[in-house]
């Protein structure tokens, strides 16, 4: 791998050092950048408790510790126009969106990628729990909108941190540019590592809430775009049991923090928006709940070739379910970029505006927006 140039989207944390790390050990020439995509600009967008700085002394202390070139770089304006602003637009219709989807492929997997290539790197890498694979069968040798190797995605081996669902829209071309090291390893590996090469990440924790943002009081920061307006929550058989502040700060499912207590919990079945209604249901085994089939819009396959259809495959309907059996076939709507998801047992609280990500075994296939 000489001669090889490597960059490193390097977020501060043990993921992303070990990343370097392993890189540095095999070979490659290797450069890090660290993405300065947030900074609030009022004290509502201050509500998101963003480690930035934090984050980027430690990254320049792991870049020291291994001896490679670190640079800052700033997507504030694609990360706000297409992550931000798609985040509001999605509450704003009703639906509830997965961000971090969006901030990979809109992100990490285009503008860095972008950034990266131009400043010469062979390849760019990231400190996801995936792996890639190149397919060798004579079918699929060459694809033939891309002509490059096809690839395929795969699950980490960790499946407790397995981030294969937040890279469904990824691309061939993407791939063919990527390496994810740690994605041959479990997480307690990672940190052994990292105590191995001595990186002072090695014991920082997990960041969490929305990628590059931080923990989110999720309500809270919404109002500051979409004002409250009250409306009334009622039971599917139409009986009032309460008020809510406005119907897109809740999604399906939700039980927590709906303002009607007593007895048996209610939980979320739909959000009518034309009548500013929430619908509730008593109970978690209510029917309201359960539906036996979707249809997934904007729907992308990896391997640039929409698979024959109807497809027997996997499916996760948000990032910490079981994946469940399921049948894609095409929609009526197909022109749209439409399919059918056909499930073989009823599933809990089907949400607008999440991902559906499809698998066969350890394999990536694609997904689409839930509608």
């Amino acid at each position: 791998m000489k001669n090889k140039k490597v960059i490193v989207a390097f977020s501060g944390g043990v993921d992303s050092s070990v990343t370097c790390a392993l890189l540095k050990e095999r070979g490659f020439e290797v450069e890090a950048m660290f993405m300065k995509n947030w900074t609030p600009r009022s004290e509502a967008e201050g509500l998101m408790m963003c480690p930035l700085k934090a984050d980027e002394k430690d990254a320049r202390a792991v870049a020291s510790q291994l001896g490679i070139k670190l640079s800052v770089v700033s997507f504030e304006k694609e990360y706000r126009r297409d992550v931000v602003d798609y985040l509001f637009k999605e509450y704003q219709a009703g639906r509830t969106p997965n961000p971090d989807v969006l901030c990979n492929s809109k992100i990490k997997f285009k503008v860095f990628l972008e950034k990266a290539l131009e400043r010469g790197a062979d390849y760019v890498a990231t400190g996801h729990y995936v792996r890639k694979l190149q397919d060798t069968s004579s079918k699929l040798q060459k694809n033939s909108k891309t002509q490059i190797p096809n690839y395929k995605l795969l699950k980490g081996i960790d499946n407790n941190k397995d981030q294969s669902y937040f890279l469904y829209q990824i691309t061939q071309e993407q791939l063919a540019k990527c390496l994810f090291p740690i994605g041959e390893y479990e997480k307690p590996k990672v940190r052994e590592m990292a105590k191995k090469f001595n990186l002072v990440t090695a014991k920082k924790p997990d960041s969490q809430g929305i990628c590059f943002v931080g923990e989110v009081e999720m309500k809270e920061f919404l109002k500051q775009r979409i004002k409250p307006r009250k409306g009334d929550i009622i039971t599917t058989a139409g009986k009032k049991i309460g008020e809510h502040e406005g119907v897109w700060y809740y999604t399906i499912g939700q039980r927590r923090g709906i303002g009607v207590g007593g007895g048996m919990p209610y939980y979320v079945v739909e959000k009518d928006l034309k009548n500013n209604r929430l619908i509730a249901a008593r109970g978690d085994k209510d029917d309201a709940l359960f539906k036996k089939e979707m249809t997934v819009g904007e729907v992308h396959w990896i391997a640039d070739i929409e698979p024959k259809l109807p497809l027997k495959c996997a499916v996760k309907i948000r990032y910490r379910q079981e994946e469940q059996a399921c049948i894609v076939q095409r929609s009526k709507e197909a022109k749209k970029q439409r399919s059918k998801v056909i499930f073989k047992s009823k599933q809990r609280a089907i949400t607008p505006g999440q991902f559906a990500v499809f698998y066969q075994g350890e394999v990536v296939l694609g997904g689409g927006k839930i509608l």
